[in-house]
C-alpha cells in the first residue's frame, strides 16, 4: 500500500521538529586541516610552470603562442584576431596590444571611453583583447579581475573570440599561489579554456556561455 505523499511529509517534519525540539549538545569546531599543497615548488614564471600551464590550456582547447618580446606582440594580437575586423579592448589595455587590434583596419572600440556598452553593443563586435591578473598552471586557469587592462567582466564574456595577454611573472603553479595574487572583494572571472558544456548525450557544444574561442599570448 503506497503512503499518501502528504502523510509522509507531516511525517518529516514531526521528526524534524522533535530534533530542534531535543536540542543537541554545543560542540566547540576542531581545527580546520590544511594538508594540502599551500605553495609551489617551481617559481613564478619559470620554464616547468609555463610548460605545465601550456599543457593544460592545450588539453582545455584553447590556443597558446609564446611572444618572444614585448615588441612582437602587436604581430601577435594582429595574428590572434584574424578573421575579426571589430574588436573591444579595456581602456588600460597597454599600447602595443592596441596597436595590434588596429592592425589591418580593424575598428576598435574602447568600453568605458566615455561610457561602457550595452550587452546589444558587445554582441556586435567580434573579439576582445584583455590583460590578466594571474594564471594558475595545475588547473590552466586565468583569472581576471577588472584591473584598468581587463575591463569589466562582460567584455570577455560577450564577444565570440577572446584573446588574453598573460605575462610571463603572472604565471604561478598552483591555486593557493594564485589566490594570494587577488583582491577578495574584487570581480573575479576565472577562465580555463574555451566556454563549452555537455547535453544529456556528452554531444560537446562551445560558445553557449562565453567566447567560441580562446587564444592565449604569454609574453616573456
Amino acid at each position: 500500500m503506497t503512503t499518501p505523499r502528504s502523510t509522509t511529509r507531516s511525517a518529516m517534519l514531526d521528526r524534524i521538529r522533535a530534533a530542534v525540539a531535543a536540542g543537541s549538545p554545543a560542540v566547540a569546531p576542531g581545527p580546520v586541516p590544511r594538508a594540502y599543497q599551500r605553495a609551489g615548488t617551481n617559481a613564478p614564471g619559470s620554464e616547468q610552470v609555463l610548460d605545465l600551464l601550456v599543457d593544460r590550456l592545450l588539453d582545455y582547447k584553447a590556443e597558446v603562442t609564446v611572444v618572444g618580446s614585448t615588441a612582437e606582440l602587436p604581430a601577435a594580437v594582429d595574428v590572434a584576431l584574424g578573421w575579426a575586423r571589430s574588436v573591444v579592448v579595456p581602456a588600460g589595455l597597454p599600447e602595443p596590444a592596441r596597436a595590434g587590434s588596429a592592425a589591418g583596419g580593424r575598428t576598435v572600440v574602447v568600453d568605458s571611453d566615455p561610457a561602457v556598452l550595452t550587452p546589444v553593443e558587445l554582441d556586435r563586435i567580434d573579439a576582445v583583447v584583455t590583460g590578466a591578473t594571474v594564471a594558475i598552471a595545475v588547473t590552466g586557469t586565468i583569472i581576471l579581475s577588472g584591473r584598468g587592462d581587463e575591463g569589466r567582466r562582460a567584455i570577455s564574456l560577450v564577444p565570440d573570440l577572446l584573446v588574453v595577454i598573460v605575462r610571463l611573472e603572472q604565471i604561478v603553479e598552483t591555486v593557493p599561489d594564485g589566490l594570494r595574487r587577488l583582491t577578495p572583494t574584487a570581480p573575479l572571472t576565472m577562465i580555463s579554456g574555451p566556454s563549452a558544456t555537455s547535453d544529456i548525450e556528452l554531444s560537446r557544444v562551445e560558445g553557449v556561455h562565453g567566447p567560441r574561442t580562446l587564444r592565449v599570448l604569454i609574453t616573456r
